[in-house]
């Protein structure tokens, strides 16, 4: 379904953009389920900064019982700005993979370019013309494949003037990137198998604890597992050398730890605690170098991603054996 929506009405917040209406000229995409008060929150970001395109993705209910939840989170959008509004909404659940996959794709079909996110995702108002600053600075160059808004470093110390650097990671929890650089993306990582099996896996990681843990997580998002899209869209990125830009300060508050959450427990981890505010950047000084800053990302492997060393990754290699023998057995 589409619709134009051209009433004139008067900004409810600061206005980004060059555009004879005063919005942002990025297209915007939410992804959404069946949370209408995170969505509210999110929405009303989204209307502040009164962008020209908004397209919406949500997914279906999974019960009966669920749709009044998921048709009053839809009852949410209501675009009072002059914006063209396209919505994919599906009629049965999808899950999670599959909906927002398949919806970040469709976003990508339409758009050259877009910022993305989703339900429990707050940004700050500063970072939509970050992300629209930085979309247009590194639009021809394929080094960059995306733009994030989340920086979980408790007290981020830039190594210079510069205002972001770039990542080999990089979170998905508010984020923009190219057509071009979707391309890449495969839902079913169809060339994992070949990919670790020529042992490119050390191309990619020095230590040998990283090869590890992105292999056994590799292998169970391969294995339908894990029922995700972004660690494909991050598998993309790694494979094809390319980088994320990341805001030297947190500019996307997470929502989502909570008990109704897709994959997050209601316990909000340690390291995850820099994502419980968020922060402005007005003004942007680019990196000197399209380089990875290896310290952060070994940061963001020790204390985000495994935070027990190799410990860490034996736990999580003999939880997800015993995932696959679960598997196995309910199968038979």
């Amino acid at each position: 379904m589409y619709v134009i929506n051209t009433a004139l009405l008067p900004s409810s917040g600061r206005c980004y953009g060059a555009g004879t209406l005063g919005g942002l000229e990025t297209p915007v995409a939410l992804m959404m389920f069946n949370r209408p008060d995170l969505t509210a929150q999110v929405f009303e970001a989204i209307r502040a900064a009164r962008p020209k395109r908004l397209l919406i993705v949500a997914d279906g209910p999974r019960t009966d019982a669920e749709r009044e939840k998921t048709e009053a989170t839809r009852a949410m959008i209501k675009v009072d700005w002059p914006c063209e509004l396209e919505t994919n909404y599906a009629e049965q659940n999808m899950g999670c993979k599959r909906r927002v996959g398949s919806g970040i794709s469709w976003v990508f079909e339409r758009c050259e370019d877009a910022i993305v996110l989703e339900d429990d995702t707050l940004p700050s108002p500063s970072f939509f013309p970050y992300c629209q600053q930085l979309l247009a600075r590194y639009r021809d160059d394929e080094r960059v494949m995306c733009i994030g808004g989340l920086n979980l470093v408790p007290n981020p110390h830039p190594r210079g003037p510069e205002t972001y650097y770039f990542s080999r990671y990089g979170a998905t929890h508010g984020w923009a990137s190219w057509r071009r650089a979707w391309k890449f993306f495969d839902l079913d990582m169809s060339a994992w198998p070949e990919f670790k099996r020529s042992g490119r896996m050390a191309d990619l990681f020095r230590r040998r604890v990283e090869r590890w843990f992105w292999t056994i997580l590799f292998d169970a998002q391969y294995e339908g597992r894990i029922s995700t899209w972004d660690y494909q869209w991050l598998f993309a990125r790694l494979t094809q050398g390319g980088l994320t830009a990341v805001p030297s300060v947190n500019l996307v508050r997470n929502l989502g730890f909570r008990a109704d959450a897709t994959h997050h427990d209601f316990k909000m981890p340690k390291a995850w605690r820099a994502a419980l505010e968020h922060h402005d950047l007005w003004d942007l000084v680019e990196p000197q170098y399209v380089l990875p800053d290896r310290e952060m990302d070994a940061y963001y492997f020790d204390e985000i991603w495994n935070p027990r060393g190799a410990p860490g990754v034996a736990w999580f290699g003999i939880r997800d054996f015993r995932d696959k023998l679960r598997a196995q057995r309910s199968a038979r």
